[in-house]
């Protein structure tokens, strides 16, 4: 019994130190932004509890004046389990003017979905956008093209909901 209990200790201490600090510091963000998504709308718990696997990006910051551009890290999960890191680029030129601090979260209905992001093979088509949840329409809300997108303002004001042409990165855990 004591072997056993040792064994699983181990594992846990390798899978925590496999991600340095910063990446620690998103983990713990994302849960504090997944409680917050649930808190403004709880229509989400059948997103997260159905989902092949989903993205939270904690903070992303979005700002612009004619130019605009958006950033943010995130936790990638699969089955409820963190599995990897990613990363959010978006770089756009149009009306637009302000600046806003979000939390983006980015549901996977499939795994082939999942695969896709994972794989370095997903971006946004250029009419994408997120659903607002100060709108409460989550109950509503549906899947499209196997990803169902959803955004909650912590700062700012921006005049522009759209995610298209946002890129991103993957980088999973080493075990």
């Amino acid at each position: 019994m004591k072997s056993i209990i040792f064994a699983i200790t181990l594992l846990f201490a390798v899978h925590v130190s496999a991600q340095n600090e910063k990446d620690q510091k998103i983990m713990a963000d994302a849960v504090k932004a997944k409680e917050a998504l649930l808190e403004a709308q709880s229509g989400l718990k059948t997103f997260f509890a159905q989902s092949a696997g989903y993205v939270i990006f904690p903070n992303v910051g979005k700002g612009g004046f004619i130019v605009g551009g958006a950033s943010g890290n995130g936790v990638v999960y699969e089955n409820g389990e963190a599995v990897g890191m990613a990363g959010l680029k978006k770089l756009n030129v149009g009306l637009q003017a302000g600046g806003q601090a979000i939390i983006e979260v980015i549901f996977f209905e499939t795994d082939v979905d999942l695969a896709r992001f994972k794989e370095g093979k997903f971006e946004f088509a250029a009419e994408t956008s997120a659903v607002a949840l100060k709108s409460g329409i989550a109950f509503e809300a549906k899947y499209k093209d196997g990803v169902a997108v959803f955004a909650l303002p912590k700062a700012g004001l921006m005049a522009d909901a759209s995610v298209g042409g946002q890129k991103f990165s993957y980088r999973p855990f080493m075990m």
